[in-house]
């Protein structure tokens, strides 16, 4: 759930550089790189989350999600938006892997670290 909702974010980050470009007339040269570099970023964590420090990149992508609401107001909201879901989305996927593992240990089945 965290990789969708990552990908989800790097779609809205894309998107947010025309925005910050024609509506809050943010230079090209600084909107470019922090769209798209944090939409990159997103894609790339997405795919690395079967590591435990690519969680810790994820959280700080929502921190860095809401920051850009200093150039882009609105990003306070969505981005905040998008940290409520990743967070949920987190919390959701622990508690499954922990229900995964007292299953399993209750099965009698030895599971795999968490």
């Amino acid at each position: 759930m965290c990789a969708a909702m990552l990908t989800f974010e790097a779609i809205l980050l894309g998107l947010s550089v025309p925005v910050m470009i024609t509506v809050e007339d943010v230079p090209a040269s600084l909107a470019a790189p922090l769209g798209l570099g944090l939409a990159v970023l997103c894609l790339l964590t997405a795919g690395a989350l079967r590591r435990p420090e690519a969680y810790l990149v994820g959280h700080a992508i929502q921190v860095a999600a809401i920051g850009l609401g200093f150039l882009v107001p609105a990003m306070f909201f969505v981005g905040g938006l998008f940290a409520v879901l990743w967070a949920s989305a987190y919390l959701l996927g622990r508690r499954i892997e922990e229900d995964k593992a007292r299953w399993a240990r209750e099965a009698g089945d030895d599971p795999e670290p968490v």
